[in-house]
């Protein structure tokens, strides 16, 4: 009978252990943060106040001015690190990036200041070793397709996302050109789902047309292209789980002097869809347990 006796004690002892509590489950939350040329400086903000309510993406995905933004936080400068970047840029040491010095004129930029500084802003890193999975989209010149760029020479694909056709050169990587990624996904929410996001926060800092006054030949280019994105951005943010946009106002694609006003406008854009993110991010968890 003893051996009737232990198992009963044993029994009564494992069901008077607790339950295991599951580990709780974390959306994989993307930033896909859109292209506007100077009005990126927006996304710094954003990342900042993210980063100030403890929200950190798991995968960063840029185009065009986005795409630079991207690279350097997903190569590890956090939102401090970036605004420090972005009020310390010496628009003389990317002279052939910075619109403003080439405002009142036309001709092709080849845009390698970008390329330069990026690289060595993340020391030369590929995009294959960055703190963060990132991906900078272009589109390829010959057949107007998209392309994600998760791997190789951080600079490069950069640059490439940021040719906007008319001011910069096409980049040439391999047997193919590329130029800006504006021209097929202005915000990447699509491409921050192939990369396996549960959660997708999206910037979009492109303007209303008829908010800009294009006086020069750059500004009626960033013009065209905000109006080419109109019909893009109404399908592609859609699939997005949060969308901020920064009250930027007039604010042209070529005003890199607005640089404060624009992170500030992110920032303040940013807390004001805290609630909004925190709401939703609970339901996508609560989903994701069931």
């Amino acid at each position: 009978m003893l051996p009737q006796k232990n198992a009963e004690v044993s029994a009564v002892a494992i069901a008077s252990q607790p339950a295991s509590v599951p580990e709780p489950v974390r959306p994989r939350i993307a930033l896909a943060l859109g292209g506007g040329a100077a009005r990126g400086f927006a996304h710094v903000g954003v990342i900042k106040a993210l980063e100030s309510q403890g929200i950190f993406p798991d995968i960063v995905v840029g185009t065009s001015a986005g795409s630079v933004v991207g690279a350097l936080y997903a190569a590890g400068n956090n939102g401090f690190a970036l605004q420090k970047l972005a009020l310390e840029m010496d628009e003389a040491t990317i002279s052939d990036w910075s619109i403003p010095l080439f405002s009142k004129v036309s001709g092709v930029l080849k845009g390698e200041g970008v390329q330069n500084y990026v690289n060595r802003v993340v020391n030369n890193m590929p995009i294959e070793k960055f703190k963060i999975p990132f991906g900078a989209v272009a589109t390829d010149l010959k057949t107007g397709q998209p392309i994600l760029f998760r791997r190789g020479n951080a600079g490069i694909a950069v640059r490439a996302s940021s040719a906007v056709p008319g001011v910069f050169q096409s980049v040439r990587i391999g047997d193919r050109s590329y130029v800006d990624g504006g021209l097929v996904s202005p915000v990447p929410v699509r491409f921050a789902r192939e990369m396996g996001a549960d959660f997708v926060i999206a910037v979009n800092i492109s303007a209303q047309p008829e908010a800009q006054a294009a006086s020069s030949s750059v500004d009626v280019m960033l013009q065209t292209f905000a109006i080419m994105g109109q019909t893009i951005n109404s399908f592609e943010l859609k699939d997005a789980d949060i969308v901020i946009q920064p009250e930027l106002g007039g604010m042209k694609g070529s005003d890199f002097a607005g640089r404060n006003v624009a992170i500030l406008a992110g920032e303040q854009a940013a807390m004001k869809a805290m609630p909004e993110i925190r709401q939703k991010l609970k339901i996508k968890a609560d989903n994701m347990a069931r």
